[in-house]
């Protein structure tokens, strides 16, 4: 029997082990790649060692919502603040190649994108088509909001939140709709028991830790990295109400509680004196927004909406809160030019103060917040003996919410806020109030000195 050469059979080994791994990488390519999205070639204009992946997962995406007519916009923070920085060169750039992949290549493991719903149809096709270009989907739902109300909590679930994942990236598209407010809002992203919770790193995902409220935005279709998109027209201002964006729903459920004990007052009266506050608020908030000034519900207003989702009809007025940084003197003046005349001025910018304007048989007082290093206060003035108040509240920050069909800002930390100005029996309607003396919070200030009277105590 002839020898064995042992250099022939380790050549053959070898040449077997290389045609199996060319095999490998081969059916790799063909097969796997085109099944996963797992495998790409680099963005045309990439530069070497950049990642293409997440343009291509970007591109199909577009490249599948656009097969269905579903107008989409970019709201990643992290691409927005790339593209501020060269809006202007981007917005002038010609639809030639990009010398390179700098906004879709940038490291992070998903995409934002937005659609507002009523600019499509739930069609089960999209879906179809996304799972054979190899997209897996999460959709998250929950109750819809705006059927809320004090009679028909009905729980009806609408979409809120999708994602798309290919290879290794994953798109986050946040569904928008309109509220009654005439703004956009978003809810939060709360997984189901059954769903896959390592899905993507959701906890990394910009929105849906909390509900968002925005106003509608003005688009901007641009190239970006070659692909054709939609953006904020003005980056720096999305990127800018995104970061103060968070939503309160009214709630409804305690509201109704609360009127099964204490029926509301439905007396002709209390009928008008609501529309009228409604009326009364809404010229104030659109006179404040005019001027840029951010301002929140205080006082019987803001507890009006925490516990019955209604203005308070024995309240007699319409109370607003201000941050003393915040004032300009053109407040006044605006107030007037609404039709609101100046019933009083309490106080100075620098100590208390306090403006009073007269609607229509109801009254808007605005009170300006001094911020200290562990607290906030805002101050009262008695008028015919010169006593000084002060009304202490922890320090607290501006939430979104919905109000007699009005976005407007009310403090985050609500409950806080409430009790201290009513304390913890703020559950219990009282219809006799004494400023100067009932609120949990108020404490004596001093006086005015009387050569300060004439500035400080204003009525008209």
């Amino acid at each position: 029997m002839q020898k064995i050469n042992r250099n022939v059979v380790l050549a053959l080994l070898s040449l077997t082990s290389l045609v199996f791994l060319l095999f490998q990488l081969c059916y790799y390519k063909l097969y796997l790649s085109q099944k996963n999205g797992a495998a790409f070639s680099k963005v045309r204009g990439g530069q070497p060692g950049q990642d293409s992946t997440r343009w291509h997962v970007v591109r199909k995406f577009l490249g599948l919502l656009s097969s269905h007519n579903i107008p989409v916009y970019l709201i990643d923070p992290l691409i927005l603040g790339l593209v501020d920085k060269d809006l202007e060169q981007i917005r002038s750039s010609s639809d030639g190649p990009s010398p390179e992949c700098k906004y879709f290549c940038a490291p992070r493991d998903f995409t934002t994108f937005a659609l507002l719903d009523k600019t499509w149809k739930h069609e089960v096709g999209l879906f179809r088509t996304a799972e054979k270009m190899g997209f897996q989907w999460l959709k998250i739902i929950n109750k819809d909001p705006r059927l809320d109300g004090m009679d028909d909590l009905s729980g009806m679930e609408i979409p809120l939140h999708y994602i798309f994942k290919l290879a290794s990236h994953a798109i986050h598209l946040v569904v928008f709709y309109e509220r009654s407010g005439n703004y956009l809002w978003h809810g939060a992203l709360r997984l189901k028991q059954h769903m896959d919770r390592k899905f993507v790193p959701f906890r990394r995902l910009h929105f849906g830790r909390y509900p968002g409220a925005y106003e509608k935005p003005e688009l901007l279709l641009v190239s970006i990295d070659d692909l054709k998109v939609q953006i904020p027209k003005n980056p720096s201002s999305f990127l800018e109400e995104m970061s103060h964006s968070r939503f309160l729903e009214c709630r409804y459920r305690e509201a109704r509680a609360f009127f099964q004990l204490y029926p509301d007052d439905a007396s002709p009266d209390s009928v008008e004196f609501r529309k009228k506050a409604k009326s009364l608020l809404h010229l104030a908030a659109l006179t404040l927004n005019n001027l840029g000034v951010k301002f929140w519900l205080s006082s019987g207003t803001c507890l009006g909406w925490y516990r019955q989702c209604n203005v308070i009809p024995h309240s007699k007025d319409v109370d607003l809160g201000i941050f003393i940084r915040d004032y300009k003197a053109d407040i006044i003046p605006a107030f007037q030019k609404a039709g609101l005349p100046l019933k009083h001025k309490f106080g100075k910018v620098e100590d208390s103060l306090e403006l009073s304007f007269q609607g229509d048989d109801v009254k808007l007082d605005i009170f300006f917040f001094y911020e200290e290093d562990d607290h906030i206060w805002n101050g009262g003035t008695q008028a015919k003996s010169g006593k000084k108040f002060k009304y202490l509240f922890p320090k607290f920050t501006l939430c979104w919410t919905e109000f007699v069909e009005l976005k407007v800002h009310v403090p985050c930390e609500t409950l806080q806020y409430v009790e201290a100005n009513y304390g913890p029996e703020w559950k219990v309607p009282l219809k006799t109030w004494d400023w100067k003396s009932s609120p949990s919070n108020v404490q004596d200030n001093g006086v005015w000195p009387v050569d300060e009277w004439d500035d400080v105590i204003q009525i008209y």
